[in-house]
Order: C-alpha cells, then structure tokens, then sequence
C-alpha cells in the first residue's frame, strides 16, 4: 500500500465536490502506471491527496457497488443484489434501476440541503431522479431521450453527439472497431463533462467513466500478456484517460475537493464457471422442459429443487413459502441444507487443472442487513481470482474459456482518492465514501448509513 503526501486542506471543509467514478481501475494497476510513467496526470493529482485501495461490495459488479456508494448502505438497504433479479415469491426476473434503490442517494439529499448537483452516467440513475440541477442517468436508458433530467437536456447533449454506453456487440464482431467506438464514446462524454461543468452552476460534480470497463472486460488479457498488437492500444486508450484527468484537475481550486473512485478491481477470466450446471450435475437443482424450444430459465425449476444460481454466484435455497414451488422447510432444514451446499461447493475443483475455484462462501446474515434483507441471496460464492460464476441455465458444461470477454471483476483491488485530505489506514469500502461527501460539504447526512468518515483531514 502506498500512501501519498498531502496539501493542507482547505480550512471551513470543501464548498465544492468534484467526484469522477473510474469504472473498474484497479489500484494497483493504477500505481504500476504512474510509476511506469504512463499517467503522467495521475501522478501530479496523487500526490495532492490520498489514495488507498478500496473494496468492493457483495457481489462485486457495478449495479451493486455505486448502489452501495451512492446510498452509503449494504445491499440489505438499498435493495440492489445485481444486474438481474428475481421477483419475491416468484421465479420472475427483472432489471433493477432507481426505482428499484430503496435509499435515497447522495445527490438527491444534496438537493433537499439546498446544494446544486450535476450528475452524469452513473449506474443505477436510470429512471432519472429529480435534483436540484442536472441528471444524465446510465447504460440502464434505453434511449438518450429518457435518460436526463430535466427532459430538456437530452436534445443539447444529442447535438454535441453524446452517446450513453459503449456498444458491446461491435466487439464481437470486431475488436478493433470497438476500440474505435470506445474512444469514440469516451471523447464525447468528456466533451459534455467539460461543458457541463463549465457552463452550470453546482456543488457537487459527478460524472462516471464506463468505458474503462468495457475496456478491461474485452482487452484486460491482452494488457497483461503485452500482446504486441493490444497492449499498445490499451495503454493508448489510458493515455486519453489521463488527459481527461488532466483537465479535471485544472478546474480544482482551493474550495473544490476531488474525489475519485473505481467500484472493483480487475483480472484476467481463467475460466467462466457455470454454477447451475454443477447445481444440475450434484442433484441441486433440476429443470422442466421448456416450451417451444426456448432455453430453460430459472422458471423450469422443478419442486425437487433445492437451489439455484443468479449471476455472479448469487444462491438461493428453493425455499417454501418464498419460492412458488419451494421444497426446502424454513428453520432446521434450510440450515442444514445451506451448511451441506456450503460445503459441497468448497470442493468444487477447475477440471483442467485441479485446482480450487471457490475461496469461501458467505451467509447472506454475514453481508446483509437492513429491511430489504428478505430480497438477498442466500449464499454468495467468492472465487478465487479469475474465475467469473455465472448463473446461465442452458451449459452444459461446467467451465469455458473464451475469447471475447477476457477480463473479470475482483473483490479487491478498487481505489478510493480524495485530494487535501488523508484517509485512514483500514480497510476501506463502497459504503465509506458518502460519508466524506456529506462531511466535507457539512451536510447532516441520513442515520442509517453504513459507511465509516473514511478522512481524518
């Protein structure tokens, strides 16, 4: 770990926030860069401040930890458990978003203390909420129409060419073109972050990279194997990444804190593992014929179930009187048979090679807690680094290397950088940032929240 001298803060706490999430950055690639010399900017920032590295949340994607950022509450608060999830009582899924959040984030508590915001592209904003300033919500819109707030905003961010995500199906087609198109999206979105922030009145700033994301998850291997085509690529796209940060930088003065922030580090995908195949193949879980050929789901679980799986390593015991065709009895036996899957999964070993692919699983009364509780898996796999848990119903077979999505997410390894002030020297997490927000800005903040004041300046 490595800790960063300080300017003196400035006295009376900020006036002004600027925060820049940087999607999935891990820390100590962060670190290997600015000592490599590629991210010149970085560096100049860094050392005005405070990095530390920064844990995820439980499980570790980005719907769930700027979920917990931006709530500064678990899961079990906030009520978002992953990209996708299943309706209570049911076996039907659904995509959660901002109406799905059952805290109110950080911008939105900012606007009922008279405070300005302007926020842009995190995830989860979509549907977008009403501020006291501006909102472009995320990746979550399903047209650029519906995702500002006010209305209005969209037909000037439509003129200056913004686009809300990268297209993910350009890299399976061609890898070169969507390195083209992430640059592309980058560009714009930074063309309208600048605007943003030059030309509106606010307090608090914030505005998301995504692209680093989409970045790792097509060309992290190659970046670690100095492949002599992509690695250059890669770190050119970095290059642009730190410019940006440049930039940033310029706008902050004495008044104005920056913050900056990844949700979950980075690796390379040894292998995708397809837990509802090993759910199948041990007796956990067994499926209806679906209709009309489609692919079986999570609707075919038959009533001699006792588990099925949700992306990432998600577990849910097929319990009665929670799921429509329950067959595990709450209390002693639904004990029972988590302790049994538990244990059944820590001898999961990769077929190729041997070796274990599950580090630990965790109790949901170990990670959650709060009045969206009923809502939280049961288990949740923690793997050993590079192997990506996935909850598809229709492999048939229990692991897969590909060569498409190359890099996964890791619990570990995210950063968290505040500038003027220190950090404490503990283990950090998603939650422990708003409270630095709600600190610096001197706004009371809600009681319930989960986060430590992570500053001690």
């Amino acid at each position: 770990m490595q800790w960063f001298s300080r300017r003196a803060a400035p006295t009376g706490g900020a006036r002004r926030i600027i925060a820049i999430g940087i999607d999935g950055v891990p820390y100590s690639f962060a670190m290997r860069q600015i000592s490599e010399g590629r991210m010149p900017n970085l560096a100049r920032i860094f050392q005005a401040g405070t990095v530390s590295p920064l844990n995820s949340s439980w499980p570790f994607v980005s719907s769930v930890a700027w979920s917990s950022f931006m709530t500064g509450c678990n899961p079990g608060k906030h009520n978002i458990y992953g990209f996708v999830d299943r309706k209570l009582n049911s076996y039907d899924v659904f995509l959660p978003n901002s109406k799905t959040m059952k805290r109110e984030p950080i911008w939105c508590e900012l606007s009922k203390a008279g405070r300005e915001v302007v926020v842009m592209n995190v995830p989860v904003t979509y549907p977008p909420r009403e501020v006291n300033g501006l909102m472009v919500s995320c990746f979550l819109s399903p047209s650029l129409e519906k995702a500002t707030y006010p209305k209005e905003l969209a037909a000037r961010l439509q003129q200056m060419g913004y686009k809300i995500d990268a297209d993910a199906a350009i890299a399976r087609r061609s890898k070169q073109d969507f390195m083209a198109e992430l640059h592309h999206v980058l560009e714009r979105r930074a063309a309208v972050m600048f605007e943003l922030m030059d030309s509106e009145p606010w307090d608090f700033f914030m505005s998301h990279i995504m692209e680093t994301d989409r970045l790792h998850h097509f060309f992290w291997e190659y970046m670690e194997n100095n492949d002599p085509h992509w690695a250059p690529q890669f770190y050119e796209f970095y290059e642009k990444v730190d410019q940006i940060l440049g930039r940033v930088w310029e706008r902050v003065d004495e008044n104005t804190t920056l913050i900056m922030l990844s949700d979950h580090g980075f690796c390379t995908v040894q292998k995708e593992v397809y837990l509802n195949h090993w759910l199948r193949e041990n007796g956990w879980l067994h499926l209806s014929q679906p209709e009309n050929g489609r692919p079986p789901s999570i609707a075919n679980i038959t009533a001699s179930s006792r588990a099925y799986s949700m992306d990432p390593g998600r577990i849910f015991i097929n319990l009665r009187g929670r799921e429509p065709r329950g067959s595990v009895e709450p209390g002693a036996e639904y004990e029972r048979v988590r302790t049994q899957l538990a244990e059944e999964l820590l001898q999961m070993r990769d077929p190729d090679t041997g070796k274990p692919m599950v580090k630990r699983v965790l109790r949901r009364e170990d990670i959650y807690h709060g009045d969206s509780y009923e809502n939280a898996p049961d288990l949740v796999v923690d793997p050993y680094t590079g192997y990506a848990f996935k909850g598809a119903m229709d492999k048939e077979t229990l692991t897969y290397k590909g060569d498409v999505l190359i890099g996964e997410h890791t619990y570990d390894d995210a950063l968290l950088y505040v500038s003027g002030h220190d950090l404490v020297k503990q283990s950090l997490t998603m939650e422990d940032v708003i409270p630095a927000i709600y600190e610096l800005m001197k706004v009371t903040p809600p009681e319930d929240l989960d986060g430590i004041v992570p500053i001690t300046a």
